[in-house]
């Protein structure tokens, strides 16, 4: 694995096959172990896994969360159950990344 984007497009693609059973929670745990298994080989933490934890403030922006839960939680709460939670993770992750892509652009004068 090259990076934890590809890691979660390869997801998106075959859900199955990476988690086992579909599940937003068992996506939270793949993550989990991705990297901490990086910072157990001690590999410098990545941008993009520098910018993934901040879509956490982001998905409790976007649902008005004020208080403390797991992005995960948060999604499958407003979801009808695990495997929908995590398609609707796959919408708001690629949502995320358009608008962080925007934002470089316009801090960059690349618009």
């Amino acid at each position: 694995m090259s990076n934890l984007y590809e890691l979660i497009s390869k997801i998106e693609k075959r859900p199955s096959m990476y988690l086992g059973k579909p599940a937003i929670s068992n996506l939270r745990s793949c993550i989990a172990g991705y990297i901490l298994a990086r910072r157990e080989l001690g590999i410098t933490q990545t941008e993009q896994e520098k910018h993934f934890t901040e879509f956490q403030s982001w998905i409790q922006e976007k649902f008005n969360i004020s208080y403390s839960q797991s992005w995960d939680k948060i999604i499958l709460f407003y979801s009808e159950d695990e495997r929908k939670a995590l398609d609707r993770f796959f919408e708001l992750f690629n949502e995320y990344l358009e608008i962080k892509h925007l934002q470089h652009e316009s801090l960059t004068g690349l618009t």
